[in-house]
């Protein structure tokens, strides 16, 4: 559970990092599909396509990178803002780290990021019904 040779916050970068710009690929994107239609050229029909399974798993998708980018970006935050850094103490060696207090920070947002990715599938992959 400590994340292998780079550890759990790593891992967490990257992700964030990849989803960002997943996130910013499908803004990208939808703005280019919204004005096109604006002009009157429809790349698709949209009453077939997006009742296709492959759409609505890509929706689900965007929305799982969106939930975990947001909760991660709240605890980026709280990080920065000096929330979840501890009391500042006099660097002696050995030195002590604020992981004790960052890391069940990251896996109190990543709980609630499942918890989104739950309900998300249920109401996307079509369970509501």
């Amino acid at each position: 559970l400590g994340g292998g040779r780079w550890g759990v916050e790593r891992y967490a970068y990257i992700l964030h990092r990849v989803t960002g710009l997943g996130i910013l690929l499908y803004f990208l994107m939808h703005v280019v599909v919204t004005s096109l239609r604006a002009t009157g050229t429809y790349l698709w029909s949209p009453g077939r396509i997006f009742s296709e399974p492959i759409f609505k798993f890509g929706e689900f998708l965007v929305f799982a990178a969106f939930a975990y980018h947001a909760f991660n970006g709240i605890r980026l935050v709280l990080v920065e803002l000096g929330f979840a850094v501890g009391k500042p103490i006099e660097p002696v060696y050995p030195y002590k780290t604020s992981l004790g207090v960052q890391r069940p920070l990251l896996i109190l947002m990543m709980i609630l990021a499942a918890i989104f990715f739950v309900i998300g599938g249920y109401e996307f992959l079509g369970f509501a019904q």
